[in-house]
């Protein structure tokens, strides 16, 4: 599963690099338009996707103030 979560971020990653590429060309306004919201649905897309693969959260253990956590001990 992890595999293929890592094939699809790079899939879209390919996708947003391609369409930035593109972006830096000569284009009409309809096609400048298209490759827009195309680049724009394609980094939602890797952004859940990334969030669904590597969900991170951080939260502090009960009974620790924020100095403890971070070292800030003497």
């Amino acid at each position: 599963m992890l595999d293929e979560d890592l094939a699809r971020i790079r899939a879209h990653r390919n996708n947003i690099d391609r369409y930035r590429r593109l972006l830096r060309t000569r284009l009409s306004e309809l096609e400048r338009q298209f490759i827009e919201r195309r680049l724009a649905e394609e980094q939602t897309a890797l952004d859940a996707l990334v969030a669904d693969t590597f969900p991170v959260a951080f939260t502090l253990p009960k009974g620790q103030s924020d100095s403890a956590t971070i070292g800030a001990e003497r």
